[in-house]
């Protein structure tokens, strides 16, 4: 019986370092990619650059139908210095496309965003553009959306 116990402090021992270890690196990547929006947000502040000129821009491509193969559909930001701008999407299938626009102020979505826009509006600014994939690593940063499934990005 006093072995088991032992064994099984052992394993939480060791699954709890494990978080440890993942939440640690979890944190500098949030640090790191803070920082770098901070630094673009100092830079446009310092008055060297336009602040509503667009700056920040990204496109991911993908398969949004079935139907269709070959990325055709792609979910394009453009935004400015302050984080103000649009998300457009195309969604390309064999009869028809269907474009929609959706506006962000301050680096937050006005309406929901599909994990698509989500990932090109982060991207965006997060200077990581202007080609990304749904596969790229980018940081979540807590909920914009409202609607529980849409991590907005940083302000």
């Amino acid at each position: 019986m006093l072995v088991a116990v032992a064994v099984a402090g052992f394993v939480a021992g060791v699954a709890g370092l494990a978080v440890a270890v993942v939440a640690h690196n979890r944190a500098n990547q949030v640090v790191e990619e803070c920082s770098r929006v901070l630094r673009r947000h100092l830079q446009a502040a310092g008055g060297a650059t336009d602040s509503q000129a667009l700056r920040d821009l990204a496109i991911v491509h993908y398969d949004a139908l079935k139907e269709m193969s070959g990325h055709r559909s792609f979910s394009l930001a453009l935004l400015n210095a302050g984080g103000d701008g649009v998300v457009i999407s195309s969604i390309n299938g064999r009869t028809e496309t269907r474009t929609y626009a959706k506006v962000v102020r301050k680096g937050n979505p006005i309406d929901s965003l599909s994990p698509e826009e989500n990932q090109a509006l982060r991207a965006a600014r997060l200077g990581k553009g202007p080609m990304v994939t749904m596969d790229d690593p980018l940081p979540d940063f807590g909920n914009g959306g409202g609607d529980g499934r849409t991590p907005s990005a940083l302000a």
